[in-house]
């Protein structure tokens, strides 16, 4: 008797339990899908992919390593590194990690910069100038990826250290958020815009 009174208690629990599991695996697949929607607001674009081998007691472990920026074309922009055995996983990785890092950039008039400014990254070093409507990217290689994916119309540009891809990569996002608009300047200063400006 004893028995068949505690059978039903736990048979009850373990419904329970059953019960629960599900509702937390759907959780996490719908915070997942809606991960997969945040990203799939922006463009990316592969800067660098090398082969890169570890030497191990065991012999050598080869893998892959990718450099992507990601932007959404209006001011946002990231840059990612990712590893992995396979050149996929390892750009998925980098795209991953680049939207975890997007910044906001301020763009004058939707199409450039508000000031000359210099960017470091390593021996890399990039210059970057404001330019007039209809004068275009003036860039080249993984600079020139960086700038059209964060929406810059017109700017010019120029490579006065290594022009490695990744470290150039770099040192135009340092440049890009070392931007200073002039409303952030004239709050700073404690003073109107059009005091700034004239």
């Amino acid at each position: 008797m004893d028995n068949k009174e505690v059978n039903p208690v736990k048979n009850e629990e373990i419904k329970k339990e059953n019960t629960r599991r599900p509702n937390s695996n759907m959780k996490r697949n719908n915070q997942r899908q809606n991960q997969n929607r945040v990203t799939d607001d922006y463009e990316d674009q592969l800067i660098a992919l090398r082969r890169v081998t570890k030497v191990t007691k065991g012999g050598r472990d080869l893998n892959f390593s990718a450099t992507v920026a990601v932007g959404d074309g209006k001011g946002k922009i990231g840059i990612g590194s990712g590893k992995a055995h396979e050149v996929p996983e390892a750009i998925k990785k980098a795209r991953n990690a680049a939207v975890k890092n997007v910044v906001k950039i301020d763009i004058v008039d939707g199409r450039t910069i508000s000031h000359e400014v210099i960017g470091t990254e390593g021996a890399a070093r990039v210059l970057l100038k404001p330019a007039k409507a209809g004068t275009g990217v003036i860039a080249g290689g993984p600079v020139r990826t960086v700038l059209e994916l964060a929406g810059i119309k017109d700017v010019v540009s120029k490579s006065l250290g290594s022009n490695k891809k990744i470290n150039s990569s770099k040192a135009t996002m340092n440049a890009l958020t070392a931007q200073r608009s002039a409303a952030h300047v004239a709050k700073l200063r404690g003073k109107t815009v059009e005091e700034i400006l004239g």
